[in-house]
């Protein structure tokens, strides 16, 4: 899973995305990002976020988890964690570009 240095509060997007709380919340709820609760507090792995925007790769993928029945936490923890097939972590794979195979991944868990 992300290390705690690599996440990213409500207030902490809201400072880095230049966006009111209401639209970064907004952002989670559409699932353009993916926030998991830590010790109570919404927080999103810092690796979701891409030249000061959500990674646009990172929607599709959500979806197609979601459909797959993960949870949040289910979802956070397959993103980040290493994946042999790919030969790193699937966000790893979709900063690189790598979307396609990433969610024929995801799609073959559902």
């Amino acid at each position: 899973m992300v290390a705690a240095a690599e996440w990213l509060t409500v207030p902490d997007l809201v400072d880095l995305l230049g966006l009111p709380q209401s639209r970064v919340r907004r952002l989670i709820e559409d699932r353009h990002l993916l926030a998991i609760r830590r010790d109570g507090i919404l927080s999103v792995p810092a690796l979701f976020i891409r030249d000061g925007a959500p990674l646009p790769e990172l929607r599709g993928t959500l979806h197609l988890l979601a459909d797959a029945v993960f949870s949040d936490d289910e979802a956070v923890q397959w993103l980040t964690d290493m994946d042999d097939s790919l030969g790193c972590s699937p966000i790893d794979a979709l900063r690189a570009g790598r979307k396609t195979e990433v969610r024929r991944i995801a799609q073959a868990l559902g």
